[in-house]
């Protein structure tokens, strides 16, 4: 299997889908697989917030990606068959253009000059690879989380540029409940003193607002049966050791705070913001008005949406919504409802469920 890991950078301005402008971005992304001699073989793939392109490993990086199980030779995402790309996304921290860029333009980092972002942006930014890798119509574009929003997105804005769509735990637009969670993740790392209005020192971030932001996002990405199954009542057993009897008593706890800390300092806050605020801003019912009239500007020749009965950041009424809205244009919908304990995360740890669903949708292509 073949694999590259790159940059692109758009020679050009790059009109931002709200306001503003980037002058000549940075795109990361990595491919695994061969392209066929027809580039027709393409899958395009759109991680949630948070991962980088790295989704799983290669010769040139044998690190594990954050789809190890699911990309591969003989795996769902045959590498074998297709040709697999995955583009970090706009406004994100690991290669691509974002807040903790340098502005070409003032020589300074963008931090808060950084246009309002949308998932329309990322979609658009993947365009720019796709094309630069000289493809005109992707074979299947996959989208996760707050990638099946850019993955819709890029659906509904280039209906001729992809034959099928893959959606897992996402949705036409957030719930309410949702945008409520990361507003208060979003106000937690912006009420830390560090933040400075996001004219951080790199080297010192607002830590602790991080954290706080990622243990709220923790508790809805996972759910109260699986905590339940998992940790019960257990203690903590570093709980004799610290002086503060409010802080880590029980197992649950110090899970959290772990979770946390390893994701604060690897991401950077102003790009977490702005990709949050992003995923609160799509709804495709700005594509004509209503989501009916959004559903029929895809031109679609497969899809399946794929949701997980214990998922409350995009619950199962949100998939058979955009299962429902989708077969309204395209007669061969599938709608698989995971019974799994693991929550929205489910995608990314419970790969027993998965594997079989994505692969059959897979080899249900073949026919």
């Amino acid at each position: 299997m073949s694999s590259a890991r790159m940059l692109y950078t758009f020679d050009g301005e790059f009109r931002m889908h709200r306001a503003g402008h980037l002058q000549s971005p940075t795109l990361a992304y990595e491919t695994w697989g061969e392209l066929s001699a027809k580039k027709d073989n393409a899958i395009l793939i759109f991680s949630g917030l948070s991962p980088s392109a790295h989704a799983a490993s290669s010769e040139l990086d044998m690190s594990a990606g954050w789809w190890e199980d699911m990309i591969g030779s003989g795996l769902p995402i045959d590498t074998d068959r297709y040709f697999v790309i995955c583009v970090n996304s706009l406004g994100s921290c690991f290669g691509s253009t974002g807040p903790a860029s340098i502005n070409l333009e003032t020589g300074d980092r963008y931090r808060l000059s950084f246009p309002v972002l949308t998932l329309e942006d990322v979609a658009e930014a993947a365009l720019l690879v796709v094309r630069h890798l000289g493809i005109e119509c992707v074979h299947t574009v996959v989208g996760c989380s707050m990638g099946g929003m850019s993955a819709l997105a890029y659906c509904v804005r280039h209906p001729d540029a992809v034959d099928r769509f893959l959606s897992i735990s996402s949705a036409a637009r957030a719930l309410p409940f949702s945008i409520a969670v990361r507003s208060l993740q979003r106000e937690m790392i912006r009420s830390d003193p560090k933040w400075m209005k996001g004219d951080y020192d790199p080297g010192d971030p607002p830590i602790t607002g991080q954290r706080l932001a990622r243990k709220l996002g923790m508790i809805t990405y996972r759910s109260a049966e699986e905590w339940a199954q998992r940790f019960g009542r257990e203690r903590s057993t570093d709980h004799a050791r610290i002086e503060d009897q409010f802080v880590a008593e029980f197992a649950v706890e110090s899970y959290l705070e772990n979770h946390a800390v390893k994701f604060s300092g690897a991401f950077d806050p102003n790009c977490y913001l702005y990709l949050s605020h992003a995923s609160d801003l799509f709804d495709l019912a700005e594509y004509g008005g209503s989501l009916a009239a959004g559903f029929k500007r895809l031109s679609l020749a497969k899809a399946m949406v794929i949701g997980v009965r214990t998922d409350i950041l995009f619950p199962l009424e949100q998939q058979r919504e955009l299962a429902d809205g989708i077969s309204t244009v395209c007669s061969d919908t599938h709608l698989a409802e995971l019974d799994c304990i693991r929550g929205h995360d489910s995608f990314l740890v419970d790969m027993d469920a998965l594997r079989p669903v994505v692969c059959e949708f897979f080899e249900s292509c073949k026919q």
